[in-house]
């Protein structure tokens, strides 16, 4: 895959979280602040903006879209993906290719820095019952295909997403709604899967 080919998908994340901007609020504002969809566009827009400007390789691009979402103001959304993002390009090649061992390392990479300043873990209804499994999909996959691996991880992520209606929220303000939180999916989990999911689109 070149940089060109990831930059076109991750244009098409961005644009499949702004187009989920008002689901994201309606979800965040039953036992949130109702500000999830807000914050996700501006993240979005960051990331978008970023990679259109971007000179240099794969790993330029993601240390510039890391920047940018870390330029924004928002609620906890703002250093999660900033973190995510950094991760990514730790481990991302400085040229211009990248082969299915190569998008492995880097989403490896961008979930042990989100796991260390996260602590939540599948089954917390955050934003990880999304990109654990997405991650986990990642590191299993046994082909050689980019397009497969994203694909792999998508469904992973929607998967997680949807799990997230059956568990009580552990972290954030919803968590002092305790079992009312059942029945509803948790913000971060869809818009992380609306983001795999515009990954997976070429």
């Amino acid at each position: 895959m070149t940089k060109q080919e990831l930059a076109t998908r991750l244009k098409s994340a961005c644009a499949r979280v702004l187009a989920a901007e008002q689901e994201l609020t309606e979800i965040d504002s039953k036992f949130g602040d109702a500000d999830h969809g807000l914050t996700m566009a501006k993240i979005a827009r960051a990331i978008a903006d970023a990679v259109d400007q971007a000179e240099g390789g794969i790993q330029s691009m993601l240390d510039d879209a890391a920047a940018a979402v870390m330029s924004r103001n928002g609620g906890s959304g703002v250093p999660l993906w900033n973190t995510w993002l950094d991760g990514m390009q730790e481990a991302a090649p400085a040229g211009d290719e990248i082969d299915t061992a190569g998008l492995q390392a880097v989403f490896a990479q961008a979930l042990e820095e989100l796991n260390d300043m996260s602590g939540a873990q599948v089954g917390d209804k955050t934003m990880m019952d999304a990109i654990i499994p997405a991650s986990e999909a990642i590191a299993a996959y046994p082909g050689g295909d980019e397009g497969g691996l994203l694909n792999a991880a998508a469904q992973a992520a929607l998967q997680g997403a949807e799990a997230t209606k059956g568990f009580v929220s552990k972290f954030g303000r919803a968590k002092s709604y305790g079992t009312q939180t059942i029945g509803t999916p948790d913000a971060g989990a869809v818009s992380a899967a609306y983001f795999f999911q515009g990954l997976a689109q070429k």
